[in-house]
């Protein structure tokens, strides 16, 4: 029986984390996935965002001044926006050209990471 209730708590979780289309916050993904388990509990988010993330389904998304999100791992390369009005993490598909040539002459660019602030459509004020 606990095994049973790990996997659909779990499920709950992915499928709140693939239905947002986003990264989320653990306190989102619970607040989403209690819609279909209403018993859960925010350390059991936790405990399937590490198990998640140790068997590589979702990836951390680091945000610098902004709780830790996750997103699911078989996305391609993106970016982020951060919003500043609601604090939502968005994705941003695409990538800038030309990253290597803004390294310092003799350095080598391995990855990187490019987060965009501001404010999403909803927060806009017409």
């Amino acid at each position: 029986m606990a095994q049973e209730r790990s996997t659909r708590q779990r499920k709950a979780i992915m499928d709140a984390l693939v239905g947002a289309e986003r990264p989320m916050t653990p306190e989102e993904l619970l607040v989403l996935a209690q819609a279909t388990v209403p018993q859960l509990g925010i350390a059991t988010v936790y405990r399937a965002i590490k198990d998640m993330r140790d068997g590589g389904e979702v990836v951390a998304v680091e945000v610098p001044g902004h709780a830790t999100c996750y997103e699911t791992a078989h996305r391609a390369h993106h970016h982020h926006f951060h919003c500043r009005g609601c604090q939502r993490v968005f994705e941003v598909e695409g990538c800038v050209h030309g990253v290597n040539g803004i390294a310092p002459a003799g350095f080598r660019v391995e990855d990187h990471e490019i987060v965009l602030k501001g404010l999403c459509a909803a927060c806009v004020v017409p």
